[in-house]
């Protein structure tokens, strides 16, 4: 019967750097993008630290499955089913930046044991708009969710940018959309990041949580981010004149996080 079938396996994903020695560090990027995302962090840690950076399902040289939904849950199970196959025996830092910090928080809720320190970096923790008592930061997270929800909708309009925002930032590559990756993205963009249960997995977290974020992140919802900074176990660095991506200012913020 079909309800006695046993899931598919999670996919092994690339191992998209691993250098240094020291305390494990495992990084993991956001929505559309790759490991290159931490390249002015790695310098930073690699002297003093194993450094594993891994392209998420279907982003990088990872595979991009057949029927893949691009849920937290399948993002998660394919990290864990990665790092088990590393065969890591102690606890780690985990690194998320932007989506992969959703994701983070869900693996250190479902792998306690695993996970000695949680670091998310411009994490886009949202709730439903409703939940917010301030008015401006409802309407800016209704801004949000409804943007994600027109750039799924409108793929030749959302290609098109994205080729001219690549071009833009200093960071090559740290947005990549193409053809290639448009399922993986869009699918992701709305079951792991405009369907996400961020907060209540930060509650089930038991290692300490950094919050790094930049106060000019075009992503982040201040409202919410107030919400997570009276957590028990968590500590929020909000770093002037820094926006979503990992530059150096907030890559040094970073790897001080890290320790």
């Amino acid at each position: 019967m079909r309800w006695l079938r046993r899931p598919p396996r999670p996919p092994l994903l690339h191992i998209a750097v691993e250098r240094g020695e020291g305390p494990l560090v495992v990084l993991i990027h956001g929505v559309a993008s790759s490991s290159v995302t931490f390249q002015n962090v790695l310098p930073l840690i690699e002297d003093t630290h194993r450094c594993i950076a891994i392209d998420l399902l279907g982003f990088g040289e990872s595979p991009a499955p057949e029927g893949a939904e691009y849920t937290l849950a399948e993002h998660t199970g394919a990290i864990e089913r990665t790092v088990a196959s590393l065969r890591i025996r102690e606890p780690f830092t985990l690194v998320g930046h932007s989506m992969g910090s959703l994701i983070g928080a869900r693996y250190a809720a479902r792998f306690p044991k695993r996970v000695s320190k949680l670091v998310l970096v411009s994490p886009p923790v949202y709730l439903d708009p409703a939940e917010l008592s301030d008015r401006i930061e409802r309407t800016r997270l209704d801004f949000y969710l409804k943007a994600y929800r027109f750039f799924r909708e409108n793929k030749e309009f959302t290609l098109k940018r994205a080729r001219i925002v690549e071009r833009l930032l200093p960071i090559p590559k740290a947005m990549e959309i193409t053809e290639q990756n448009w399922i993986p993205f869009v699918k992701s963009l709305q079951n792991s990041i405009e369907s996400q249960t961020t907060i209540s997995d930060l509650a089930a977290v038991k290692a300490p949580v950094e919050v790094v974020y930049g106060d000019l992140d075009e992503f982040h919802s201040e409202g919410v981010l107030r919400i997570v900074a009276r957590m028990s176990g968590v500590t929020v660095h909000k770093v002037r004149g820094t926006d979503h991506l990992i530059g150096k200012r907030l890559a040094r913020v970073v790897a001080s996080a890290i320790g």
